[in-house]
C-alpha cells in the first residue's frame, strides 16, 4: 500500500522518466517488449547445506513452505512445523479451494522428492512447550540446529474484505491479537527455545553461522493494510535487529526477510473467488513472486556465512537480493521490488494516469520502466492513496 507522501515522490520520478524517453533513441514504439524476452529459470542450489538442519514453522502453506521445499532441495534436514497435519486439525482461517493437503506431511514428503529429509511436526508456536519439546527432538535426533525461519503467521480477520483495511478503533483487539499473537509471540518464542542449541551448533562446528530469519514485510517500513498489522512487521524487523546486537558474540546470525506479493494459496484462491481485489486494494497478483522466490533468498543465504554476518539484523528484501545474486523465481521470472519503479508505476500511477485520461498507455512506455528503487526514507507514515 503506497501512501500519498511516496506518490508524490513518485511523480517527481515520473517526470525524469518521461523526460529521458522522450529525449533518447533508446526508447521508442518498436522497442523490444521485456515481456517477449524468453524466460530462463536461473538459480544453481547451493552445496554446502547437505549436512544442516532447520526448523521453518508455518511450512505447511505459503513462504514458509516455499522456505522449507528450497531448504530441502538443497539437501538440509527439515522439520516442518505447522498446525495443519492430516491426523489432525487443519487451519481454517482461510478457504483454501483445490489446495487441499496443505499439511506437515505434505511438506515433508516434497522435500524428501526434492533430494532432503522432511520430518513433519505438527506444532501451534503459541504452545510454548510445543516449541521447547521441537528443539528438543532436535537436538536429540540432530545435534545441531543451523536455520530457524520464523513464518507462522494467523490469518488476519475480515481478509477476504475492505474491512481488513479499517480504521484501528473499528478493529479493536482482535486484529491486534492476530498480528502480534503467533506472528510475533510466537517467532520470539521459537528463537527463546532454538537459540541455545544454535550456540552449540556454531561452537561445535567449525566455520558455522546460524541463521534465524524472520518473515516480515514492506508493512515494516510503509503504512500497509491497517495499524496493527504495520506495527506487527515493524517490530518483526526490530527483532532481528535487536537480537542481532546480543547474538554476534556468539557467530549467529538474523534476517528480516521482505517477500513482495506473492502468490500464496490462500491469496491464489481469493483471486479466483473475485475477492483480492477489494481485500488487497487493488495489487495485480499477476505481478507477485511465488513462495519459492523467497526460499531461494533464504537457501543461498544460509549457505553464504559472509553475507548473513554483513547483513545480520537488517532487513533483505527477496526481489532486491535476487538481482543482486543473479536468481530468478522459479519460472524464470525476477518479479520487482515494491519499492522499485517497475513495481510502482504499473501497480499505483500507470492506472490514475489511464483512469484519468481515458486511454490506455502504450506499450512502449509500459515495458520500458526503468528498475529504479525508492529510497527506504521515502517509505513513512501517511494514509493511503485512494483511487478515487
Amino acid at each position: 500500500m503506497m501512501n500519498s507522501s511516496i506518490i508524490r515522490i513518485v511523480c517527481v520520478h515520473i517526470q525524469l522518466f518521461f523526460s529521458i524517453i522522450h529525449s533518447s533513441t533508446a526508447f521508442s514504439a518498436s522497442a523490444t517488449s521485456q515481456n517477449n524476452v524468453p524466460l530462463i529459470d536461473k538459480y544453481t542450489t547451493p552445496d554446502n547445506l547437505s549436512s544442516k538442519v532447520a526448523i521453518v514453522t508455518g511450512s505447511s502453506r505459503g513462504i514458509g513452505k516455499g522456505i522449507a521445499l528450497e531448504l530441502g532441495r538443497a539437501g538440509m534436514t527439515v522439520y516442518v512445523a505447522s498446525r495443519s497435519t492430516r491426523s489432525g486439525s487443519i487451519s481454517t482461517e482461510r478457504e483454501l479451494g483445490s489446495f487441499e493437503d496443505c499439511t506437515v506431511e505434505r511438506t515433508a514428503e516434497e522435500i524428501n522428492e526434492l533430494g532432503g529429509k522432511g520430518i513433519p511436526i505438527p506444532l501451534d508456536v503459541s504452545n510454548d512447550d510445543g516449541i521447547a519439546q521441537l528443539v528438543q527432538k532436535v537436538q536429540e535426533e540432530c545435534g545441531r540446529l543451523d536455520v530457524l525461519i520464523c513464518s507462522a503467521f494467523t490469518t488476519p480477520p475480515n481478509l477476504t474484505d475492505a474491512s481488513f483495511r479499517d480504521e484501528f478503533w473499528k478493529q479493536k483487539g482482535q486484529m491486534w491479537d492476530a498480528c502480534h499473537g503467533v506472528g510475533l509471540r510466537g517467532a520470539y518464542m521459537a528463537c527463546c527455545e532454538s537459540v541455545p542449541l544454535m550456540i552449540q551448533t556454531a561452537e561445535k562446528f567449525t566455520g558455522t553461522r546460524p541463521l534465524i530469519g524472520i518473515i516480515s514485510s514492506f508493512g515494516g517500513k510503509s503504512y500497509t493494510f491497517n495499524v496493527a498489522y504495520g506495527v506487527g512487521k515493524a517490530a518483526a524487523d526490530r527483532l532481528a535487529s535487536d537480537m542481532s546486537v546480543q547474538l554476534s558474540k556468539y557467530n549467529i546470525d538474523t534476517i528480516a526477510l521482505y517477500p513482495g506479493l506473492v502468490k500464496t494459496e490462500g491469496n491464489i484462491e481469493m483471486e479466483k473467488r473475485g475477492e483480492w481485489e477489494e481485500a488487497s486494494g487493488g495489487f495485480d497478483l499477476a505481478m507477485g513472486e511465488t513462495p519459492r522466490f523467497s526460499g531461494r533468498a533464504m537457501t543461498l543465504l544460509a549457505a553464504n556465512s559472509e553475507l548473513t554476518k554483513e547483513r545480520s539484523g537488517k532487513v533483505v528484501v527477496v526481489a532486491e537480493l535476487a538481482k543482486e545474486l543473479g536468481f530468478t523465481d522459479i519460472d524464470g521470472r525476477t518479479p520487482a521490488s515494491i519499492r522499485s519503479l517497475q513495481f510502482i508505476l504499473p501497480e499505483f500511477v500507470f492506472p490514475q494516469i489511464e483512469k484519468q485520461s481515458g486511454s490506455p498507455l502504450p506499450n512502449w512506455i509500459k515495458n520500458n520502466v526503468p528498475d529504479y528503487l525508492l529510497p527506504w526514507s521515502t517509505f513513512s507514515g501517511g494514509p493511503p492513496p485512494t483511487n478515487d
